[in-house]
């Protein structure tokens, strides 16, 4: 059995939006959609959305947890545990605390801790990112916190707060509620990562981020690794 991967969190990002440098608008046509809307490989696909309950107190984890088939993860699933198939992969996703572990399947990560935006009500948002190297988001933000478990490739997040490289093996990025973001596709293959909204349940999953201009570091960083 694969060792579990413990994630700490930095501060991250989510999708609203896709943009290629010289073009309008990435292949989904500027806006995660519904994977069941799905019609090509590249873009950012919601797989699910789930009402929370019976939240415990203390630090909040997204675990991350892969089965080889639906019936296994759906008799692994508790209070909270959502299950999706992403990238030809059954994965069991689960909002629990710190110390929570499933009963079967192959642990793959724990990522957290995560931040609650202030609300009454909680939605787990579940979604699949494929950026090229250069593809970037729109700058945006989201009421809740956002994290992502990178799976192959690289991707570079810039916030008020600096440039974040995620990659396979690497802590994970997390950007807490409300904060404004741009990410980019970096490094020289397709990135493949799951995606996490913890939202307020009542909202608009995203929102432009006007009142933010990014400097573009990521963009130049790309620019620079391309070069040599």
């Amino acid at each position: 059995m694969k060792a579990a991967c413990h994630v700490v969190a930095l501060s991250s990002i989510a999708l609203i939006g896709l943009m290629t440098p010289g073009a309008p608008h990435a292949q989904t046509g500027g806006v995660c959609i519904p994977v069941s809307e799905r019609t090509t490989e590249l873009g950012c696909f919601v797989h699910a959305e789930q009402r929370l309950r019976a939240l415990p107190r203390g630090p909040l984890y997204w675990h991350i947890d892969r089965f080889p088939s639906r019936t296994s993860a759906v008799a692994a699933r508790k209070v909270n545990g959502t299950v999706v198939e992403i990238l030809g992969q059954i994965w069991l996703f689960t909002i629990a605390g710190k110390s929570w572990h499933r009963s079967a399947g192959e642990h793959v990560a724990d990522v957290g801790p995560l931040k609650l935006p202030e609300a009454k009500t909680f939605m787990a948002t579940y979604m699949e990112g494929n950026f090229k190297p250069g593809m970037q988001s729109t700058v945006h933000r989201h009421p809740g916190a956002e994290a992502w478990f990178v799976l192959s490739g690289a991707q570079c997040l810039e916030t008020p707060h600096g440039e974040y490289i995620g990659r396979p093996g690497a802590p994970a990025v997390i950007v807490p509620p409300g904060e404004p973001m741009l990410l980019t596709g970096v490094g020289k293959e397709q990135g493949h990562w799951l995606v996490l909204i913890l939202m307020d349940a009542t909202m608009p999953r995203g929102s432009p981020a006007d009142d933010w201009t990014p400097n573009h570091t990521c963009e130049r960083a790309e620019a620079n690794q391309l070069a040599n």
